[in-house]
């Protein structure tokens, strides 16, 4: 028994890698979530169905010189990655914090910054994947046209566009309860969706809303999008220098009310 004590004490203890143990959260997490159909019927299935309905059937009608199709497509893009953000970030957050993993994440010594990078990949993941699903409907289907430059630029910045919105989810997965946290996104998601103009075209919209979308990040993500199919002419600067903003904004609001909980624990 000495002698096996010793041996066992003699090993070498490795360390693992922070490399590895990041690889590992982002591939358990998408492991998670691709396990979970509901959310991947609603996630994938919400923008595809509305697009078959709204974008293919109205391939033949044409608004600044291109199709609707062509329109939806992108306003389609951004509302699957602004779901994918909310949904898997905001309401997973919330329902771990509400059965006590989040509590068991913060005693173990995994880095934290693991666990938000590994929700902040999964949803970038099915963000890009949305995406490409619906340019494979857009050009089989609604005869949309696009070149292999547009179609890596609006993966980019479909990729890049999730960052506000992934850190929204996360100050609502920290304040909202879980059974509560789907309604409340879905308050926040789906007006977010409609004034930024990724359902029907923003001039379609009262003068007024159209003055209220400037002030909201879908809509400065829609104009990203579009602009990578050739609608309008609006500033990338000013746009994701806004993006930007509302990222650094959450995520100090985020911080704020991690380190105001973990102080009352």
């Amino acid at each position: 028994m000495a002698t096996a004590v010793t041996n066992a004490l003699d090993l070498p203890h490795t360390q693992p890698s922070l490399p590895r143990i990041y690889f590992n959260e982002v591939r358990f997490e998408l492991l998670s979530l691709s396990r979970n159909r509901g959310y991947i019927l609603s996630m994938i299935g919400f923008p595809v169905v509305l697009y078959l309905l709204f974008g293919v059937t109205s391939k033949g009608s044409m608004f600044q010189g291109h199709t609707i199709a062509r329109y939806l497509l992108a306003g389609y893009a951004c509302f699957g990655a602004m779901g994918s953000s909310l949904f898997g970030i905001g309401a997973g957050l919330a329902l771990e914090r509400g059965h006590g993993w989040l509590e068991m994440r913060r005693a173990s010594p995994m880095p934290a910054a693991a666990y938000l990078l590994a929700k902040l990949c999964v949803s970038i993941t099915f963000a890009v994947g949305i995406t490409m699903l619906l340019m494979v409907l857009g050009t089989t289907l609604a005869g949309v046209h696009i070149t292999v430059v547009e179609g890596l630029r609006l993966l980019f910045v479909v990729a890049a566009g999730v960052l506000p919105f992934a850190s929204l989810g996360l100050v609502i997965g920290l304040v909202m309860p879980s059974n509560a946290a789907p309604g409340v996104i879905n308050l926040i998601y789906l007006p977010l969706s409609f004034c930024g103009g990724l359902w029907i075209p923003i001039e379609a919209l009262p003068h007024w809303l159209q003055v209220v979308a400037h002030g909201l990040p879908s809509f400065w993500f829609a104009r990203l999008a579009l602009r990578t199919l050739g609608y309008g002419h609006s500033s990338a600067l000013i746009a994701w220098s806004l993006l930007a903003f509302y990222t650094v904004v959450f995520l100090l609001a985020a911080a704020f009310i991690f380190r105001r909980q973990e102080a009352q624990a």
